[in-house]
């Protein structure tokens, strides 16, 4: 029998481990340092928490709570540590004949790939059986052997740009989500531009909500009073709500109209496409406030030519319209990245559902309102078809 790689930890040792700080995990005989993990568990950390110090080998298969794939036990393979062993295994494995089938060995090469071969359902556009294959990072020199789409070991723009890639072959590839280790970004420049490209979560507040404070209050000071104001930059974040859908829908997720040429493809790529591709990309999930700008121009002009009886109406519903803005940017990073409270982890296995099982429905992100209007809401996610 080889010998061991990984400690045996003592069973009161692994109890002890049952906060955000340090949380294991038992399954059978396995002991798992899910720490790293808590905050990009589709269901939150909270959810894990409950079982901290304790074995998940019954909630992880009981299909009425949720069911988890086999890539959810990829992910926590990963997070192996160690063997714990009670005193009830120790004289069960004492008295056996094949003690290893009672306190097993980590599994060998060959093992591990049965278990990402044999059984995996997927769904066919995106790869994908559920939202923990987003987690699961990519072997980037596999997968372009595989794929012969874009390496993620070198700067993708100009690999779009000259890959000579069909539009329909292009779509395919780019809503399946490939992860570049362990949710860093993956080169896009490759140069002095790099950084342009990346936008920490904490940026948006701090560049946006200023101006919106301002321009709040100058519309305040040209309003007869307050409820008046509020009245108007909450219409602002009402029409936010519908723009959102309209800007998911329409413009990020144009695929049936986009060009078949690397320009059209190219933007698109830009735009919206990397986020399908690296979607638990950290530094490229909200908005770099240059693009923003671009965008959000055309909507003051927009404000003020249909509220254009009052310039401070429509400036207060223009601020209004921005702050949905900014709730929409934050919670879609925390959606991807964060532990939530409950109702927005509902909201949080819809959106995921979006990247890993229908990418051509479910365009709300802060909520589901204009899905269920225009017909486009998601259903719970249906058994994927095996591969």
């Amino acid at each position: 029998m080889p010998g061991r790689t990984l400690p045996t930890i003592p069973q009161l040792d692994v109890a002890s481990h049952n906060t955000s700080k340090s949380c294991y995990v038992t399954s059978g005989t396995k002991v798992f340092d899910i720490t790293p993990f808590l905050n990009d568990h589709p269901g939150g950390g909270d959810l894990i928490l409950e079982y901290g110090g304790k074995d998940v080998t019954e909630i992880m298969g009981d299909e009425v709570s949720h069911s988890h794939s086999e890539a959810a036990y990829e992910i926590l393979d990963e997070y192996l540590i160690g063997f714990v062993a009670g005193r009830k295994v120790l004289d069960a494995a004492t008295k056996s004949l094949e003690p290893s089938e009672i306190i097993p060995l980590p599994p060998t090469d060959k093992g591990m790939l049965d278990l990402k071969t044999n059984g995996r359902a997927t769904f066919a556009a995106t790869g994908m059986s559920s939202a923990e294959d987003l987690s699961i990072e990519t072997d980037a020199s596999s997968d372009y052997r595989t794929h012969k789409f874009l390496d993620l070991n070198r700067p993708l723009l100009m690999q779009v740009w000259n890959g000579g890639f069909s539009k329909k072959f292009y779509l395919e590839q780019v809503h399946r989500p490939r992860h570049y280790k362990g949710g860093e970004s993956a080169p896009l420049f490759g140069n002095f531009l790099e950084p342009l490209s990346k936008t920490p979560w904490w940026v948006i507040p701090l560049v946006w909500l200023p101006p919106v404070a301002y321009g709040t209050y100058i519309s305040g000071q040209g309003l007869s009073n307050w409820p008046q104001l509020l009245g108007y930059w909450l219409t602002g974040l009402a029409i936010w709500t519908l723009v959102e859908y309209v800007l998911h829908r329409g413009l990020f997720h144009i695929d049936a109209y986009l060009p078949d040429n690397r320009v059209g493809i190219t933007l698109h790529f830009l735009l919206h496409g990397i986020h399908h591709y690296l979607p638990m990309d950290k530094l490229r999930l909200v908005m770099p406030p240059t693009l923003f700008v671009v965008l959000a121009a055309p909507f003051w002009k927009l404000a003020h030519t249909i509220f254009a009886y009052n310039w401070f109406a429509a400036t207060a519903v223009y601020c209004g319209g921005i702050f949905g803005y900014i709730c929409y940017d934050l919670t879609h990073y925390f959606l991807h990245h964060r532990s939530l409270p409950s109702y927005y982890r509902e909201l949080k296995r819809y959106h995921l559902q979006h990247h890993f099982g229908d990418f051509e429905n479910g365009f709300g992100v802060t909520s589901r309102f204009w899905d269920r209007v225009f017909g486009t809401e998601l259903p719970p996610p249906k058994a994927a078809k095996a591969a």
